[in-house]
């Protein structure tokens, strides 16, 4: 019994996409294409849903220097190039958004904004999971009230 166990697991493959490993992430996201298209809607949530209005508060007006730096920061931390030290000077995601009176409420509207922009997209369900998973740890760790 256990050589046709051992025999039955060795020849079974695992289905589930990998993510974190390589450009896996990026190419699951589209590409930089797909990534911006993601972070344009993303800013377009922020910008739209009641719930978020104190994070759009926290910026600009002009949403285009934020669009750029979370897209060069999402581009690189998804396995593409990393080049948002090159561009914007390395970057402490608690330190970079300190200045910044981020709780519960806000930290919850960001991820909001997120989950509405994947959803948007064109993506496996199980990667739009492990999107959400991962950026729930910057996003906590942001928090400072």
């Amino acid at each position: 019994m256990k050589r046709e166990q051992q025999q039955v697991s060795e020849d079974v493959k695992p289905t589930a996409p990998v993510y974190g490993v390589g450009d896996s992430t990026l190419r699951a996201a589209g590409g930089e294409t797909g990534v911006r298209a993601l972070v344009d809607a993303f800013y377009d949530y922020m910008d739209t849903l009641p719930e978020a209005a104190g994070i759009r508060a926290m910026h600009d007006a002009d949403l285009s220097e934020s669009r750029d730096k979370l897209t060069t920061f999402l581009i690189g931390w998804m396995g593409g190039p990393s080049n948002y030290a090159e561009k914007y000077g390395s970057i402490n995601i608690p330190g970079a958004h300190r200045h910044l009176a981020i709780g519960l409420a806000e930290k919850e509207a960001w991820l909001l904004c997120m989950q509405k922009a994947l959803d948007d997209q064109d993506y496996e369900e199980v990667f739009k999971r492990y999107v959400m998973v991962q950026l729930s740890f910057p996003a906590e760790m942001c928090r400072n009230r």
